[in-house]
Order: structure tokens, then sequence, then C-alpha cells
């Protein structure tokens, strides 16, 4: 796993006993696995009376840094020895590393089912249907006499369906035609190679 710098900056901070002893320690990766499995952005997850005496700036430091390094590991599908390596390397004690191990250990489904659920997954479009309809007059009585579409896309994102509707005129939809034509060959362009 490659981390930035400045999490690196704040994994150091977390590591060093001079600023986090071990009941700081603990209360920071506590908060740290809370603030990324809450369903709400909890303002408060760091006003814990263990971190008090640490100075704020490297708690919030430590927090960004910590919950970048978790979710990191989550996303590399990451085990007990790559994190333990990662950490070493980053001068964390055998003791921090197998907190950070354990609790990781604990949450890992609830953070995978989490990121699962961020996926830029578009939905499947499962059927379509249109109606053509006419515009007589605008809204200031002008007579317009314009023939519109109205299209609605039958969708499917993770089991649940959905309804796309939106209106559009026979230019736009033909150039709507003309770029899904364009998809479909590059798509089947790239499963011949």
């Amino acid at each position: 796993m490659e981390l930035s710098v400045a999490v690196q900056k704040g994994l150091r901070f977390l590591a060093d006993p001079s600023v986090y002893d071990r009941t700081s320690f603990q209360g920071l990766v506590d908060a740290s696995f809370r603030s990324l499995l809450s369903s709400h952005g909890d303002s408060s997850v760091l006003d814990q009376p263990e971190l008090k005496q640490v100075d704020q700036i490297q708690v919030k430091q430590s927090h960004a840094a910590a919950t970048t390094f978790i979710l990191e590991a989550v996303r590399h599908c990451a085990d007990r020895s790559t994190i333990s390596s990662c950490l070493e390397e980053l001068s964390f004690s055998t003791e921090r590393i197998e907190i950070i191990n354990s609790t990781y250990q604990t949450h890992k489904k609830d953070l995978e089912h989490l990121l699962m659920s961020i996926g830029s997954c578009p939905p499947r479009v499962n059927d379509v249907s249109w109606r053509l309809q006419h515009h007589i007059k605008n809204a200031h009585l002008d007579r317009v006499n314009e023939p519109f579409y109205t299209i609605s896309l039958k969708t499917e994102n993770q089991g649940s369906l959905e309804d796309i509707n939106f209106t559009c005129t026979v230019e736009q939809l033909q150039d709507l035609l003309a770029k899904l034509k364009d998809a479909a060959k590059s798509v089947e362009r790239a499963s011949q190679m």
C-alpha cells in the first residue's frame, strides 16, 4: 500500500508514545473505526476524554491518517502481515500494531460492505418506454406546435428498481440515439479484441 506523505506523518504521530499514551492511542483507533462505520457524520467523534491531553491538531491529523490507512487496507484486502509490515515501517510498536490489527479484523466485513455500497456502478437499463407529445402553446400563449418525447428508462441497481424519466426534442433524441449506437459499437469492438 502506498501512502501519501501527509498520511505517513499522521501515522508517525500516532506511533509516537510521547504523543499518544496507551489510553489515547486506543481512543483514537476506536474513534477512527467508529467514524467510518457511523451512518451519519458525527462531529463529536474526536471529543473523547482520553484525547483531551493531546494537541487537537495532531489528533485531527492522526485521525485523518488512520481512517485513510484503514480504508486503503480494506480496499487492498490487506491481511494481518501486510498491515503489520506497513505499520512497522512507520515505527509502530508490536503492541500498537496488534491493537490496530485486532480492531481491523473485528470491523473488516462491515468496512468491506461500506466500500461496496459506495461503488460507482451505474444502474443497468432493463426496459425503455416512450411517448410522443406536442407543445401547442408556450407560457406566453404563442403557438409552438413542436413535438417532443417523454422517455422512461426502467433501471436496476443492486436489486432495486428505479425509473428515470426525461423529455427531449426530436433533435435531442436523435443525438442520444447516435451516442448510444457509438457506445454499442465501442463495446462490440472492445469485446472482439
